[in-house]
């Protein structure tokens, strides 16, 4: 007799397999030999003589025939219970004489030592058993082999499972791991069966993988840097740049642990068992189309997907990013922070400004959607026009001035004054202050607006040469003390330099000890520099110079002595 699955229950039946008459005829009359010898607790052969409502007679060569309860035969799906006069069974002897004297036997008990005699011989030969799972308890499932037992949650899988319940009524294939049965303890691993199923097909895998084939596995593993994906028998990885042609995202958040998963073979070590797997390379790269598809001077819509302190990414199509910088968000507004006019999440209009198919790169622009106002600047201001506006920042080089809503124009330190003694311009000027200047030069492709203070003035230089030529005695103001020499202001704006060397005709050691700021003085152009609008005067020159005009004065209004002796000094010079 061998057992199996019933039709109607989730546990093993026993099923009578009818040997031939003679042999059970020799069992039966093996059983008669040893009458006296029949133990309670034995499992014996018998024959079903006949069948009643409630019980089934059965005669296993004992002084007296033995008696079954009726329901622990199987039913049919009449409901009509599966037992006959002339069936072939085992029982077990559970009394020799109850208190009326009778023969007690049972199937049930014979039939779960039967099985408990088949367990035992599929865990001593390592065999697989089938079971099917009926409950899920703390730690695990309930697997009824025939008998209940244990699958602990760590054997269900290779990978641990999150769901134990997906596993409900459902037939698997396990392996016997701990067996007691005088304690009736039987553990379970389908992990096991899995890894060894999982070890032969890893040489038949590792013999036919290539690079470029398309493989389905199981995901092993997840990572911050790339998943872990079951092959069967030999894991491969997918780097999170091979994810997504867009931006890379966390592993985590895309994938789970024992979801199945269709991936492409990129590179594969056949030395090193190494393999390298892609998602996107399933599909087309995008931006083999991006040329033709944003072309630059075109409009495009997209979603702001990120937001850094230099610009906004915009996402065209999956896998197709444009950067908005800050420079190309406003024409008049100076953004610092883009958060303050995007915002994540928020689908905008941009005109595609130039295109990097080789670095992946699409320059997007915002403001290039609207009239460009410093276009109107060169109408609304021409050069040479007087314009009003207000200090907006003053900083070393020179003054920002505000013309109107987000159009500053530059004041450069050389533009303040013509003489160039401004050092620096907060001294002169405050934020908020009011002022005119004259419009320089405006370079719209760099919003530029140079304007100038000195300008609205005529410039001393003008003529310069006319006015100061060598020669000519010059009156001025001392502006400034240096150790090589002393700068006049001979004109408003315009200075002169008397060289140390020039003051007098000894030598001078110390400028300071001879001049002073504010002082006077009289002098003589040595030399001007137009180009390098330099004025250079000499003291000593003016001196020597009225010398020698007030002898010659003397010496034409003296007697003929003195004339003679003028004459002489004449003949002398």
């Amino acid at each position: 007799m061998a057992l199996k699955y019933s039709d109607n229950s989730n546990s093993f039946e026993p099923s009578v397999v009818r040997d031939d008459d003679s042999s059970f005829e020799q069992l039966l009359k093996a059983a008669y030999d040893k009458e006296k010898k029949f133990k309670e607790g034995e499992v014996v052969p018998g024959r079903v003589l006949s069948v009643a409502d409630d019980h089934v007679v059965v005669d296993i060569g004992f002084k007296s025939e033995g008696v079954v309860d009726i329901d622990q035969f199987g039913r049919d799906t009449q409901g009509k219970h599966q037992v006959q006069a002339g069936d072939e069974l085992l029982v077990y002897i559970e009394a020799l004489e109850d208190e009326h004297g009778n023969l007690v036997l049972s199937k049930d008990k014979a039939d779960r030592l039967k099985i408990w005699d088949e367990i035992a011989d599929v865990y001593e030969k390592g065999a697989i058993i089938e079971g099917t799972v009926i409950d899920k308890v703390r730690g695990g499932l309930v697997v009824d082999i025939g008998v209940k037992a244990f699958l602990p949650g760590s054997q269900v899988g290779l990978l641990p499972v999150k769901d134990l319940d997906s596993f409900a009524h459902q037939t698997v294939k396990c392996k016997i791991v701990k067996f007691n049965k005088r304690r009736g303890n039987i553990v379970l691993s389908r992990r096991a069966v899995l890894e060894q199923e999982r070890d032969s097909r890893k040489s038949e895998i590792l013999s036919t993988l290539e690079e470029g084939q398309v493989v389905d596995g199981i995901i092993k593993n997840v990572t911050d840097y790339g998943v872990f994906i079951d092959l069967g028998g030999i894991d491969g990885l997918l780097h999170v740049t091979d994810i997504s042609w867009g931006r890379a995202e966390n592993p985590q958040k895309l994938f789970r642990v024992g979801d199945p998963i269709k991936v492409k073979v990129l590179r594969y070590d056949r030395e090193k068992q190494r393999v390298s797997l892609g998602l996107k390379q399933m599909s087309e790269d995008p931006w083999t189309s991006v040329q033709s598809k944003y072309p630059s001077g075109s409009v495009v819509k997209g979603k702001v997907v990120s937001l850094t302190n230099y610009g906004a990414f915009v996402s065209l199509e999956e896998g197709v990013e444009g950067l908005v910088h800050v420079s190309e968000m406003s024409w008049n507004k100076k953004v610092k922070n883009p958060n303050k006019m995007l915002s994540v999440g928020q689908e905008i209009q941009a005109k595609v400004l130039e295109v990097d198919v080789e670095n992946k790169k699409i320059s997007l622009g915002i403001k290039q959607l609207e009239a460009n106002p410093w276009e109107a600047l060169i109408y609304k201001y021409p050069i040479g026009s007087t314009v009003k506006g207000v200090i907006s920042n003053l900083t070393d080089f020179g003054i920002f001035v505000t013309v109107e809503d987000g159009i500053d124009g530059l004041i450069h330190i050389s533009d303040l004054s013509w003489s160039g003694k401004v050092k620096n311009p907060a001294e002169l000027y405050t934020r908020g202050q009011e002022l005119e200047a004259k419009v320089l030069h405006i370079d719209v492709d760099h919003e530029k607006f140079s304007l100038g203070i000195k300008q609205l003035g005529p410039d001393p230089w003008e003529k310069a040469d006319k006015r100061f030529p060598p020669g000519t005695k010059v009156k001025g103001k001392i502006v400034r003390i240096t150790d090589f020499g002393a700068f006049v202001e001979v004109a408003p704006d315009l200075e002169a330099l008397i060289h140390i060397s020039e003051i007098a005709d000894e030598k001078i050691e110390n400028v300071a000890s001879v001049l002073s700021e504010g002082q006077e003085v009289e002098a003589e152009v040595n030399h001007i520099d137009m180009r390098e609008r330099k004025l250079s005067l000499s003291i000593k020159a003016l001196k020597r110079r009225e010398a020698n005009q007030e002898m010659r004065k003397y010496m034409d209004g003296g007697d003929s002595l003195s004339s003679s002796l003028g004459e002489a000094f004449k003949k002398s010079n």
